[in-house]
Formats: C-alpha cells, sequence, structure tokens
C-alpha cells in the first residue's frame, strides 16, 4: 500500500510511504519511500500503472504567490523501488 502523509523525519511538506502486507495478513511499519520519489515539496497521490512498470504521482511547486497558484505536476519513477524498499526476510 502507498500513501501520502505528513511525518516527523520525512523531506518535505508531505511524504510518500509505502507499507507491505505481513505474512499474518497485517500490515508493516510505513516505510518513507526516499529521495528518488520525495522532495523538500509536496508528494501525494501515488498509484502503480496496471503494467507495474511506473508509480505515478503527484508533486506541487510553490510558485511564491498565494496558495490558490500552487502548479501540481505529475511525476513518474520506475516501480522497481518497490522491491528495494521491501523488507528482507
Amino acid at each position: 500500500m502507498i500513501w501520502d502523509s505528513e511525518r516527523e523525519g520525512g523531506y518535505g511538506d508531505s511524504d510518500l510511504y509505502i507499507s507491505f502486507r505481513q505474512k499474518d495478513g497485517s500490515w508493516g511499519p510505513a516505510i518513507n519511500m526516499g529521495d528518488k520519489v520525495n522532495s523538500d515539496k509536496w508528494e501525494a497521490f501515488a498509484s502503480v500503472t496496471s503494467d507495474g512498470k511506473y508509480i505515478l504521482f503527484n508533486r506541487r511547486i510553490d510558485d511564491g504567490s498565494d496558495d490558490d497558484n500552487m502548479n501540481v505536476d505529475i511525476y513518474w519513477v520506475d516501480a522497481q523501488i518497490i522491491e528495494g524498499l521491501r523488507p528482507k526476510p
């Protein structure tokens, strides 16, 4: 499961986190997806493409004016990053 959250120790305003299903069916701890995904900006609304190759997410860039003029762009990373974050048995 991938979601966005504002947590202490994050990279910026809101970061993307991942959690993996455990053998007992529960969800594991939140893992920050790191600097290949997160920045000092606001990242949110992640999804994995239907072919499993990419993670798409939004990043909001402050243009220096009021909140109504924030620029939100779509970014992507290779979904292989997920396997690098998966805890080793």
